[in-house]
């Protein structure tokens, strides 16, 4: 079994940081792309920005310059640190990865979802 834990939310001023963590822990033989999303009420699942194992990064065009993703491979934990957070960021953030279990074979590649973290920023 594997779980993805969110860490971090929570209310902010705009121009605001906070930082968001994600562990995944359980039955893990390796983990591909890890990555954030978000939901505001009432719209759609978007990507924010992933991570390979190696380092490479995606950003959406809304966060580029404010956020910064990074990960820790031997911890399995994935952050976001967001600076000059704005009202529209207003968002249910999740954790996502893409992990090879241990205790399945054949190897194969499941994504995982994490419960979400509230983030608000205020005007």
């Amino acid at each position: 079994q594997v779980q993805l834990v969110e860490s971090g939310g929570g209310l902010v001023q705009a121009g605001g940081s906070l930082r968001l963590s994600c562990a995944a822990s359980g039955s893990i033989f390796s983990i591909n792309v890890m990555g954030w999303y978000r939901q505001a009420p009432g719209k759609q699942r978007v990507m924010v920005a992933t991570i390979t194992s190696g380092g490479d990064t995606v950003y959406a065009d809304f966060v580029k310059g404010r956020f910064a993703i990074s990960r820790d491979n031997a911890k399995n934990t994935v952050y976001l640190q967001m600076n000059s957070l704005k009202p529209e960021d207003t968002a249910v953030y999740y954790c996502n990865a893409d992990i090879e279990r241990a205790d399945l074979l054949p190897r194969a590649w499941y994504s995982y979802w994490g419960q979400g973290t509230q983030v608000t920023v205020s005007s």
